[in-house]
Parts: structure tokens; C-alpha cells; sequence
């Protein structure tokens, strides 16, 4: 017995941690499920005026607001599965009591970019956003052609002369101009523990096999 007591032990303890492992994943996609109902109810709720003063805190806020786009734009790369590539158009949007801010007004297709979007008066439903897509290797953007590779709300605005304040349409009432709006959604947001704890319940499976297969070889050495 003492020579299959060690590999016993080994097997015990390695699935118990890996099993740990996966709980610990369970109990995180149960913690991710109720923070993305929470966003998703944030998002649904009754729009309200632009408030005088916005911070990141007030992510996700429904607002709404009117006013006037100025022209100037920021373009940045992007695509959905209908139409493939192209890019959402971050406009510069002054609002009736003479704030300037800014609107990501949502996709066009590449063909489209190019287009004339003019001034043009709007009233948009959407939520205030601050997303989060720049990371080390995301390039800088591409100035001269007015290309950005992730939306950043303090450099847009320093580009746009703005308020660093980002409101992504999901209504828009008057001449669009082609720009179709993409939503907040928390289908953007990750949550992959359900595919992590099953890895963890996995390789536990298989060290548990392995375990096995060891003391079984070490029986057949004892005959």
C-alpha cells in the first residue's frame, strides 16, 4: 500500500484544486450573469437630459439630446457581420444649449465613408459610454486619414474640441445620413467563465484518469 499511497495523494489533491478551480469559475460567471443583468437594466431605463455634469460614473446612463452636428467627425475602424467592414462615425454635436460634445452616430460601410455628412439637425436617444478598447497593442490613429483603431473619449474630444463626453446613439430622429446606429449592448462585454470552469472540470478528469493509469502500472510491477 505505501507505494500507491503517493500517487493517491497526488491525484487527491490535484483534483480537488482543479475542481476548486472550477467552482471558483462557476461562482464567478453567477457574480457576471448579475452584474451584465444590472448594465442591461441601466441601459433599458427611461432616458433622461444630458445632466449638467457627466463623469465616467454615469456609464451606461440613457440620455437624450438635441442639437446640431457640426460636420467634423472622427472615423473609426470597425465592421458587423452583415455588412462587413467599415467604421463608426464619431460626429462633434453641439446641443441646443450650446454644449459641445460628442455623438457616436453608429456604422457605415466602407464605401460609404467618404460621403458628405454635413451639419444637420438631430435629436438622439442613446448612453452615455466610456468604452474601453485601447489596449497596448492598438495603433495610434491614423491622423492624416482621420483612421482610429479604438474609441478613447478624452483624445477624441481633444481631437474634436469637445467635452470628453460620449453618447452612443440608439434612436435617431432626423436626416441620419446614411450612418446606421449601433446601440450599447452587453453583448460586447466578455464572459467566458462558463468555458473556463469546464477547462478546470476537464483537466481535472484527466488527472484523475492519469492517477489511475499510474497506480494501475505500479500494481502490475508488484506481480
Amino acid at each position: 500500500m505505501r507505494r500507491y499511497l503517493f500517487p493517491l495523494l497526488l491525484g487527491i489533491v490535484g483534483c480537488a484544486i482543479l475542481i476548486q478551480l472550477g467552482t471558483w469559475q462557476l461562482r464567478r460567471l453567477e457574480w457576471k450573469e448579475g452584474m451584465l443583468s444590472q448594465i442591461q437594466t441601466r441601459i433599458d431605463a427611461e432616458p433622461v437630459p444630458l445632466p449638467d455634469t457627466v463623469d465616467p460614473s454615469m456609464k451606461y446612463m440613457p440620455v437624450t439630446v438635441s442639437g446640431t452636428t457640426t460636420g467634423d467627425e472622427i472615423d473609426v475602424l470597425s465592421g458587423t457581420k452583415e455588412q462587413g467592414g467599415g467604421y463608426q462615425i464619431v460626429s462633434r454635436f453641439v446641443t441646443d444649449d450650446g454644449r459641445a460634445i460628442m455623438v457616436d452616430r453608429g456604422f457605415v460601410p466602407q464605401q460609404a465613408r467618404h460621403a458628405q455628412r454635413g451639419p444637420t439637425r438631430l435629436t438622439i436617444r442613446g448612453n452615455l459610454h466610456w468604452p474601453d478598447e485601447k489596449a497596448s497593442a492598438t495603433p495610434e490613429p491614423n491622423l492624416d486619414e482621420n483612421i482610429w483603431f479604438a474609441r478613447d473619449v478624452p483624445a477624441m474630444a481633444r481631437q474634436l474640441e469637445t467635452q470628453p463626453i460620449l453618447v452612443v446613439a440608439s434612436l435617431v430622429e432626423g436626416d441620419a445620413q446614411g450612418v446606421e446606429p449601433i446601440p450599447v449592448a452587453i453583448e460586447g462585454i466578455p464572459n467566458n467563465h462558463l468555458s473556463y470552469a469546464v477547462q478546470w472540470f476537464m483537466i481535472a478528469a484527466v488527472w484523475a484518469g492519469m492517477t489511475v493509469a499510474l497506480i494501475w502500472r505500479i500494481r502490475r510491477r508488484t506481480y
